[in-house]
């Protein structure tokens, strides 16, 4: 269960993230934090590039920094941008890989929480790791 420091904390660590941002085409700045179950919180920015697809969301970076620092399981992000925009089917569809019960927390510059869910509820039926399984020739 998250605290209510916790959040706090991670929702001013996003927000503070966001000056790092690199997004000169969108001007859109994200910032993320991510708590890990070891308790460390991982910081995420988007960054942009003008081959616009080469870009990446906070949301992705601070899963691939945890992850590339051995880390699996998390309990909850926190994205602040400006006006408090959701997290994009990419960045769901890679924490779902990872921890399908992260807590998401979605607030704007002002530290206002304008959605608090789990990530199963926002990516329902998610592509789990299970579903590559290979079905035997009796199951064809």
């Amino acid at each position: 269960m998250l605290t209510n420091d916790q959040r706090h904390t991670l929702i001013q660590i996003a927000n503070n993230a966001r000056k790092w941002s690199y997004a000169p085409y969108s001007k859109y700045h994200v910032g993320a934090a991510l708590l890990t179950s070891s308790g460390r919180i991982y910081e995420g920015i988007n960054i942009e590039n003008a081959a616009y697809p080469s870009s990446m969301c906070a949301e992705r970076v601070a899963i691939f920094k945890a992850v590339s620092e051995g880390e699996r399981d998390f309990e909850a992000i926190a994205i602040v941008t400006e006006n408090g925009g959701s997290p994009c089917g990419a960045c769901r569809q890679v924490l779902s890989e990872f921890s399908p019960d992260t807590i998401v927390i979605v607030a704007n510059r002002q530290e206002h929480v304008l959605l608090e869910t789990s990530l199963r509820d926002l990516l329902p039926y998610a592509f789990q790791p299970g579903d590559l399984a290979i079905p035997s020739t009796d199951d064809l």
